[in-house]
């Protein structure tokens, strides 16, 4: 028996693995310590690519369950919160406790939230059904108390589950805080103070119309009637996330097989230009792996819409892929194929 426990180390590239894990997860564990959430912290290395998504369960596992045993409880949700920055709104005062939330994301995979940071929030698309959550709570391996730490986990999955618990006032009492990066220096910062109207000069009121003119080209242009409706992204940022639905309506009579030859084209051009990037697509709730199933005894018919998402990270080119899909779904389809059969169309 012993002499075979050791045996995966034997193999170089899985020594190595086993060494960079470690070396990761002690990191995670000091910065843990010293304060730091440790979604917070898994998010970021991450980004930074020294920590990768099939490490975080184990990270998670060996910290929170083991080494600061914090309280924890799993569930597969039978029902959702639909507006995600409500969970936000309502746990970032929980100062009693620190919180991460693990969700298993039918598309993305494990997902670590700290359920405090509204950036954290943004990167989910949904909540869905019966799909597993656990939540944690502690208080970053010093001494928690453990029945304020259960009430959290039970209210934390019962606001996932679009329920409105009981808050204890324990919770919000505690040295728990969340403050966001770089909220430190944001306070510092104090407004300039105006001048007298007397002492304004001719410079300075034209100073004042070059912000506004600048501030009146800079806004957001509201759209045309005739432009697609759009769902509103979340903020882009680096890491993995996925964008909201976004709608594309069928203006065809059916969605018919040429349609799904259009749509089959223009998301090879997207991931040909793309190819870190996931096209997923999906029609009445359900995630559509194989196009051809929309087509499939006329499911799809006028007026019905189909939706879909990107995955992946640096998301670009969302709003292009939605025009071309509208199309595509359209009686116009035909545009898309036109060309080499097995070549791949520049879309992007």
């Amino acid at each position: 028996m012993m002499s075979s426990k050791y045996e995966m180390l034997s193999n170089r590239p899985l020594f190595n693995d086993i060494v960079r894990q470690v070396k990761a997860t002690v990191e995670i564990a000091e910065r843990v310590q010293s304060g730091d959430n440790l979604a917070d912290v898994v998010q970021e290395m991450l980004e930074e690519k020294t920590l990768f998504d099939h490490q975080v369960l184990a990270v998670v596992s060996m910290l929170l369950a083991d080494k600061f045993a914090y309280i924890a409880a799993s569930r597969n949700l039978l029902s959702v919160e639909t507006v995600l920055s409500s969970i936000v709104d309502a746990v970032k005062g929980w100062n009693a406790v620190d919180l991460v939330l693990v969700y298993h994301h039918p598309d993305l995979g494990v997902v670590c939230i700290n359920p405090k940071n509204m950036q954290h929030m943004a990167t989910l698309d949904r909540l869905n059904k019966y799909e597993t959550v656990t939540v944690y709570a502690g208080n970053f391996g010093k001494s928690a108390d453990a029945a304020i730490a259960r009430k959290a986990v039970e209210s934390l999955i019962l606001l996932c589950e679009g329920k409105q618990p009981k808050i204890d006032a324990a919770l919000l009492k505690g040295s728990c805080v969340y403050k966001a990066k770089g909220q430190k220096a944001e306070k510092a910062k104090k407004p300039a103070k105006a001048g007298p109207v007397a002492k304004v000069g001719a410079k300075t009121v034209a100073k004042a119309g070059s912000v506004k003119a600048k501030t009146e080209a800079t806004a957001p242009q509201a759209p045309s009637a005739a432009a697609p409706v759009m769902v509103k992204a979340a903020p882009v940022t680096s890491g993995k996330r996925m964008t909201p639905m976004y709608a594309v309506p069928v203006s065809n009579e059916l969605f018919h097989n040429g349609n799904v030859e259009a749509w089959k084209r223009i998301i090879d051009s997207y991931k040909a230009k793309h190819p870190d990037l996931e096209v997923l697509v999906y029609y009445d709730g359900e995630r559509i792996t194989n196009l051809n199933a929309l087509f499939k005894w006329g499911k799809v018919k006028h007026g019905s819409t189909i939706q879909f998402a990107v995955a992946g990270e640096n998301i670009s080119d969302v709003a292009k892929l939605q025009r071309y899909l509208t199309q595509g779904a359209s009686n116009m389809f035909e545009a898309f194929l036109r060309g080499p059969v097995n070549g791949v169309l520049s879309l992007f």
